[in-house]
């Protein structure tokens, strides 16, 4: 069964395609990567997208605006990774599209909603197949965060290792998957890795630059103590997990606030002491779950500058990315978001409770029939065990 996997992240600078051939191997799960790609959000739709995230005010016309403008972005996406097999419906037999995240309501350590915005029809439309979305929903209606929902990738990617190992993300928000052997232990979403460290040099670059491109702002300053503990003073960093935050609450105008207190700071300082910030806060989420192999995905990976401060903070620890276990590090999302499309499509809870939080398993998402309406879904004769990506 092939998936297309697509997810814009909280970085919210374009989509990430992961075209997924699943078939299965007794109970070995394996996943042939077809192709892979990241398209970014033409300038004029970023733009429109980031004036409305938290804590701008906007308005239902605007949500109404940016839901179908995503939904018509995902499709030319969709559309781009199929090629030519689009016209016939032979490209892929389900497309499960994440969406771009605009809100996650968390309320007193309590996650009560999220909002995701992409339009499926306009998938399914273009597209031809159905489209599975909105699966993060289900496990907040059963108690849960709806994050991470990676940790079901990390649980059949790595579950075999016969030591404690992390998985862990470096989007806009950290997030890590803690997995002792034989089972799924925990995971959440630490705090920020790029969401603050693209805010820090939106700011200092005039908004001329949108992120830290191998980490050479924050090599060039240096790192301000007093700012850092303030920023480490943030009540987040002590809830226990399972929890989950995003942009609506490490956002431009959050740093704004703390800087407020520390205005002598160079800008380019602030760019360093932000990063030092996310090395500081994924070390010690790393060093409480007593694991000493970490391997890491998403953009964070390659800026230069932060994933040294990490790997030199925890020099016993090892550190690999998930290009080495078949998962290349900028596509990891939009694979598991394909895993997720594959195992509802089988009936198979695409959620880990032990890390969402949620009462228990359960297959996500809801279906967007294609122009051939709905598939034909049906229960899986072996439940996988492992996944082995080729």
């Amino acid at each position: 069964m092939k998936v297309l996997g697509l997810i814009s992240g909280t970085s919210h600078d374009g989509v990430d395609a992961a075209l997924v051939d699943f078939s299965m191997e007794g109970d070995l799960l394996v996943g042939r990567l077809l192709h892979s790609s990241t398209t970014p959000y033409p300038d004029a739709l970023r733009a429109r997208l980031a004036d409305a995230l938290p804590p701008a005010a906007t308005d239902l016309a605007e949500v109404c605006a940016l839901d179908n403008l995503i939904g018509q972005h995902f499709r030319d996406v969709a559309v781009a990774a199929l090629g030519p097999a689009v016209h016939d419906g032979s490209g892929a037999d389900l497309v499960c599209s994440h969406g771009q995240t605009v809100y996650h309501w968390v309320d007193g350590g309590q996650c009560l909603g999220t909002l995701q915005l992409g339009q499926p029809a306009w998938l399914a439309q273009g597209t031809g197949v159905p489209v599975l979305s909105d699966v993060r929903a289900a496990d907040i209606a059963a108690g849960g965060h709806g994050a991470p929902l990676v940790c079901v990738l990390d649980a059949l990617l790595l579950g075999g290792s016969t030591q404690p190992v992390a998985a862990l993300n470096l989007g806009g928000i950290a997030n890590m998957t803690v997995l002792q052997p034989g089972e799924v232990a925990y995971a959440f979403d630490i705090g920020p890795a790029n969401a603050l460290v693209d805010a820090a040099v939106l700011r200092l670059t005039s908004g001329v630059e949108s992120y830290d491109r191998d980490g050479r702002y924050a090599a060039s300053g240096h790192v301000d103590l007093e700012l850092l503990g303030a920023l480490l003073a943030d009540p987040y960093y002590a809830l226990a997990a399972p929890k989950s935050t995003g942009k609506e609450h490490f956002h431009a105008a959050y740093l704004e606030s703390v800087l407020s207190l520390h205005d002598e700071v160079a800008p380019v300082d602030v760019v360093t002491t932000v990063t030092e910030l996310t090395a500081r806060v994924v070390v010690d989420a790393v060093t409480s779950a007593g694991v000493r192999e970490v391997v890491a995905s998403g953009g964070g990976v390659a800026n230069t500058t932060l994933w040294q401060r990490i790997r030199g903070n925890a020099p016993d620890v090892t550190w690999r990315t998930t290009d080495e276990v078949g998962a290349p590090a900028d596509t990891k999302e939009a694979i598991a978001f394909a895993l997720i499309g594959w195992l509802s499509a089988h009936g198979l809870p695409g959620n880990v409770a032990s890390c969402t939080g949620a009462s228990g398993g359960l297959v996500l998402g809801r279906l967007s029939p294609g122009r051939r309406g709905w598939p034909a879904l049906g229960a899986a004769d072996t439940v996988p065990s492992r996944l082995e990506l080729r």
